[in-house]
């Protein structure tokens, strides 16, 4: 079992909030950062403090690297990748175990029963949502979320390269 990411400081807190241009909810970890040390990458807990479940746990907070997941999803890319699932016994089983894996990140954290069994971005059999799964790749690293890996190599955006 992986850590939840780094534990978030106020000043990581203020930076996600200002990213997402409202306050952050329920932060706490950061999962993956820029080469200059602001957040790319943020874990909330499963369950809101408003009582809410939150499936997503992983998501995206970096503007830039959000306008890429949603440049590769205008251009068709969520299509093609479910294309690619459907055609690749292997990616199909690796995407089945990040699903498992993501699974049991969230529920080390807090179980939510509402939620138990869902992931998100539409695994462990669709392609939904590149936002959360490139966010996944991001967090707990190459080879473990096939799509997640596939929209990070088809965007000229990179975790390497500051775009704060």
């Amino acid at each position: 079992m992986r850590s939840p990411g780094d534990t978030p400081t106020q000043a990581d807190i203020a930076t996600v909030s200002e990213q997402l241009g409202r306050p952050a909810r329920d932060i706490v970890g950061i999962s993956a950062r820029c080469v200059c040390g602001n957040p790319v990458a943020v874990i909330t807990r499963p369950r809101l403090h408003t009582g809410t479940p939150f499936p997503t746990l992983y998501y995206l907070s970096q503007p830039a690297a959000t306008k890429a997941a949603s440049r590769l999803e205008a251009e068709g890319k969520m299509v093609e990748y479910q294309e690619r699932l459907a055609e690749d016994d292997d990616a199909r089983a690796q995407y089945q175990a990040a699903h498992d894996d993501f699974l049991a990140e969230r529920e080390a954290l807090e179980h939510v029963g509402e939620t138990a069994g869902i992931s998100a971005g539409g695994m462990p059999t669709r392609v939904k949502c590149l936002h959360t799964l490139m966010a996944h790749s991001l967090s707990v690293g190459p080879g473990v979320n096939p799509v997640g890996d596939w929209a990070l190599a088809d965007t000229p955006w990179s975790i390497d390269s500051c775009h704060c």
